[in-house]
This record gives structure tokens, C-alpha cells and sequence, in this order.
């Protein structure tokens, strides 16, 4: 075919080249651009937006939820090459992958917690190690989810002034808030990796001011809980007639139990931990486990209710292990020792069966 396009002249000849060339090209780069492709990345987008998300809301086993962030998250933006990034679905499917990670290094550090009161500290040193780096692993997951919420929504959080996002539904406003929350949670578990994740710790403030775009009122509290776990990392973000911000995480506890979904208690806990208040901390478990025997959680939203139960079970699970060498018993939940509570406890008077 060469030698015939070469009679009909050297200028002809490389026109006709040319075009050949560009065909093949064409040819070839039209595989990663198929239509069908294109396509079903827009169905699994929609789908997963209308369909997936407000199932997985609803969903109680939280680790099968994370399963599905991991397994699924790589396949849905793997259509990003083709089609637009699913930022809104994407950052949910990122916080469950970022909780697997998180709920590993749990492990991790139970482990390290037994190790160290066993006195094994070969075995201490290599826990913490493994839960430093699990701690990273979820710090990574968490800032990119935090940055899908911002980029699903066009939210610049840093921009002056403050314009708030639209957030048409109901679920906009959840996504965009777990969004929120998620930043945070990312900056303390890259401080507890050794900041082997390098979050950048401006995304404290910029929550804390992107949580105001929100009913604190609809949202259990979980907005102005936000907001104070960022008062307490950084003091200089309270505002002038701001209430002390233990307040405000009380307060934000008892709209949490009214709305069924108690996030806050579970900010608490962290923020106790993290600043060494050990009665703030036996007061956000014992209140986490009083509730339960009257919540009556969201049922659209009960994966988040779960998320937060396993945080503050965690938390209690630290104590006990650090303390006594194994995790919380089921019965003794609430409480943070093994000694029996006497007080008002009927006893039977044996006079008269004597």
C-alpha cells in the first residue's frame, strides 16, 4: 500500500500518510474512550448516588460496610478515566475504607496495650509500630475522602468570606457533613501515626468554619460538636461569647440521643483522650451505653450511629486493657472497672425463712 500512495507524488504521498497515521491513532486511543464504557460508568454513578449510598446509610454491620468502601471505591473511579469523578459517592466509599484501616490499627494498639501490660516489650514495641502505620494508612484514606466532600460540592473552605455550599437534599448535607467530620478524624490519626501522613492541619479550622453551613439542630449536634473538638486542638478558633467547649459536647450529646445518632459521644471520647480528661472520657461511655435502652436511632442514617458505638467501645476497650489486660465485657459496658456496684441493690431479708 506504501509503494502505491508513493506514485502519486512526495507531497500527496505524505498528506496520505499523515491521515493514516491520525486513523490509527484514533483507532487505538478509542478503546479508553469507548462509549459503552463512558456509559456504564455514568449508570454505576447514578446508581451508586441513588441507590448504594442510602443503602449503605442504613446499613448495622459496620464491617461490611468498610469491606464494600474498599472493594467498590477502586471500580467506581476507575470510570473516573472516562467520565466525572463520582465525588459524592466517592467520599463515603473512602470513609469506609478508612475505617477498615482504622479498625486494624484498633487491633494494633489492643494488642500493644496487652503486650505492654504483660510487660513484652519486644512485643509492645512491635504493635505500636503496626498500629502507627495503619494509623497513617487511615489518615491518608480519610484526607482524601475529606477532599471529595469539598470537591463533590465546588466548597472552598478556606475562601473569604465563607459562602456555604448548596446542598439540595438530605443526603447532600449528610455527605457534605461526614465530610467534615472525616478531615477531622484524619488529623488525629495522623497525629497518632507520627504524622507519617503529612494532613495538613489547616483543614481544622476550615472545618470548623464549613460546619455553620449546617442545622446544628437537624444534625443531633454533630456540627457544633465539630467545632468544639476544633476549639480545643486550636483555642484561638473559639469565638468570643462561645460557650466552654465541653458544654457545647455535652449539649451536643443530648441532641445526638434525641435524633438517633450519637457522633457526638463519640467526639467526646476522643477529645477526652486526647487531652487527658479521663472523667470527661467515663462520662461520654457511660452515657453512650445509658442511651441505649432509649434511642431510637435514625433509621435512614444507622451506619453512623454503629461508627460512633464502635469508637466509643473502643475507647472503654483502651481502658479496660490498659488497666485490667483485656477488653470490656459485654455486662460491664459503661462502667470502667470490674469492681460490683453495690449501691441500690435489693438484698433479700433471710429472717423469715429462719
Amino acid at each position: 500500500m506504501i509503494s502505491s500512495l508513493a506514485k502519486l507524488g512526495p507531497h500527496v504521498f505524505a498528506a496520505r500518510l499523515k491521515a493514516l497515521s491520525l486513523a490509527a491513532v484514533a483507532i487505538l486511543t478509542g478503546c479508553s474512550a469507548n462509549p459503552i464504557y463512558t456509559t456504564t460508568g455514568v449508570v454505576l454513578s447514578n446508581y451508586s448516588e441513588g441507590e448504594a449510598t442510602p443503602y449503605v446509610l442504613q446499613m448495622s454491620d459496620t464491617q461490611m460496610a468498610c469491606a464494600l468502601g474498599e472493594g467498590v471505591d477502586p471500580l467506581l473511579y476507575s470510570f473516573s478515566r472516562v467520565t466525572d469523578a463520582p465525588d459524592t459517592t466517592g467520599s463515603l466509599l473512602m470513609l469506609l475504607a478508612g475505617n477498615c484501616a482504622e479498625y486494624k490499627a484498633w487491633e494494633a494498639e489492643l494488642a500493644y496495650l496487652r503486650a505492654d501490660y504483660e510487660g513484652d516489650v519486644e512485643a509492645a514495641k512491635d504493635a505500636r509500630e503496626v498500629a502507627k502505620r495503619l494509623n497513617a494508612l487511615t489518615a491518608k484514606r480519610r484526607y482524601a475522602s475529606f477532599k471529595r466532600a469539598m470537591a463533590a460540592y465546588e466548597f472552598d473552605p478556606a475562601a473569604e468570606p465563607l459562602e456555604c455550599p448548596f446542598l439540595f437534599t438530605e443526603q447532600d448535607e449528610i455527605t457534605f457533613l461526614l465530610g467534615l467530620l472525616t478531615g477531622m478524624q484524619a488529623i488525629v490519626n495522623d497525629a497518632n501515626s507520627g504524622a507519617m501522613a503529612g494532613v495538613p492541619r489547616n483543614i481544622a479550622p476550615q472545618a470548623e468554619r464549613a460546619a455553620t453551613c449546617l442545622d446544628n439542630e437537624k444534625w443531633g449536634g454533630m456540627p457544633n460538636a465539630i467545632r468544639a473538638l476544633v476549639w480545643l486542638l486550636l483555642p484561638d478558633t473559639r469565638p468570643a461569647l462561645a460557650p466552654d467547649p465541653w458544654q457545647v459536647l455535652e449539649h451536643s450529646r443530648e441532641l445526638g440521643v434525641e435524633k438517633g445518632m450519637r457522633v457526638p459521644h463519640a467526639l467526646q471520647a476522643v477529645a477526652a483522650e486526647t487531652f487527658g480528661r479521663p472523667e470527661k472520657l467515663e462520662e461520654a461511655i457511660a452515657s453512650f451505653a445509658e442511651a441505649d435502652a432509649t434511642i431510637e436511632v435514625w433509621d435512614e442514617y444507622r451506619l453512623v450511629d454503629e461508627v460512633a458505638a464502635g469508637v466509643v467501645r473502643f475507647s472503654s476497650d483502651k481502658h479496660w486493657t490498659a488497666n485490667y489486660g483485656y477488653r470490656t465485657p459485654q455486662s460491664f459496658f459503661g462502667r470502667m472497672s470490674p469492681e460490683r456496684q453495690t449501691e441500690n441493690v435489693e438484698t433479700m431479708n433471710l429472717d423469715d425463712l429462719l
